[in-house]
């Protein structure tokens, strides 16, 4: 195997144990191209989750402003099923996330 395969799975790989911290290090350290271009493309596929959770947490918190009440006082239906429609997508997406660096990690492998 050559170092810079390996150097650019991981990268793919590390959303299971430093999903932020290995891409970065490795975008930095290495001279390569190839392998700068998967750390990126890993970190970039790190992030989204991330954006998404920040969202969740917005909506979540934002729920239980006055804003969000509806006619007569009544919470709307957003502030019931909001939140929890998000956490769904967000587990979706995070899932989606996880298989697609894991083959990516295998590609560059092979």
């Amino acid at each position: 195997m050559d170092n810079p395969k390996i150097l650019s799975a991981l990268s793919y790989f590390s959303v299971l144990f430093a999903p932020f911290l290995l891409p970065i290090i490795v975008y930095f350290i290495s001279q390569d191209s190839d392998v700068k271009y998967h750390a990126k493309k890993s970190l970039i596929s790190h992030v989204i989750p991330v954006i998404l959770l920040v969202l969740l947490f917005i909506s979540v918190f934002s729920s239980f402003t006055p804003l969000t009440l509806g006619f007569n006082d009544q919470p709307s239906l957003w502030v019931a099923v909001g939140p929890l429609l998000l956490m769904a997508i967000y587990m979706l997406v995070y899932v989606i996330v996880m298989i697609w660096n894991i083959v990516q990690g295998i590609k560059v492998l092979r």
